[in-house]
């Protein structure tokens, strides 16, 4: 794939240095150099964004490397390394940022589950929108929730898929519904997505736990 011009829209540095931690611990630096390269993001092997919350990782970057992934280990494998890599970066920057933080609060954890879950992922998408440029709406449905995002950075100058590629935005939402409930894990699928050429990037998140 050609270099995608910059987007000039951007996530938070400690956000893009989890995901590129988190590949490294999978494929070894090597393997991380080869995607590097294959995105034309090379200086990244060296210099790792700094680990501060500051919007400076592009997300033409973010939407580079998800392609390399690709490229290099097929869609299937490409989705697990992604579909990782979102949960960590959840684990790592949200789960104890702010609002959320008082998920771990004892009267948030006694709640009923789908209470749980209809207070804080508004709260997760509102605190997503305010740390980047990727806005974020919920729509409350009475079995599912439609989490919609309105300029995403994991397909950001891609339109000719034939299905869905935002895998690292499907493992953030995995990893914050895990947190939101207290260790219950759902189901999270990309039912609409911008590199398919539709308007926007859709994920259908199921209120019933697996297993359940």
């Amino acid at each position: 794939m050609e270099p995608i011009p910059k987007s000039g829209y951007f996530y938070p540095n400690k956000a893009a240095r989890i995901m590129l931690e988190s590949l490294e611990s999978v494929m070894g630096k090597n393997g991380l150099k080869v995607i590097l390269h294959q995105a034309h993001l090379p200086d990244l092997l060296e210099y790792y964004p700094p680990e501060d919350m500051e919007r400076q990782f592009d997300f033409t970057d973010f939407s580079a490397i998800s392609w390399a992934l690709e490229e290099m280990y097929g869609q299937r494998g490409g989705y697990g390394l992604a579909l990782r890599a979102g949960r960590e970066v959840f684990a790592g920057v949200f789960q104890n940022y702010g609002a959320l933080a008082g998920v771990g609060n004892p009267a948030f954890k006694a709640l009923p589950l789908r209470t749980k879950l209809k207070i804080g992922l508004p709260v997760f998408a509102r605190v997503l929108s305010q740390i980047s440029d990727q806005p974020g709406t919920i729509e409350d449905k009475p079995d599912e929730f439609i989490y919609t995002v309105h300029r995403c950075p994991h397909c950001w100058g891609r339109s000719d898929m034939d299905e869905p590629v935002c895998y690292m935005g499907a493992g953030l939402l995995q990893e914050a519904m895990k947190w939101l409930s207290g260790g219950e894990e759902f189901n999270v699928s990309e039912t609409m997505c911008m590199a398919k050429g539709e308007p926007a990037c859709e994920y259908t998140i199921h209120k019933t736990p697996v297993g359940q």
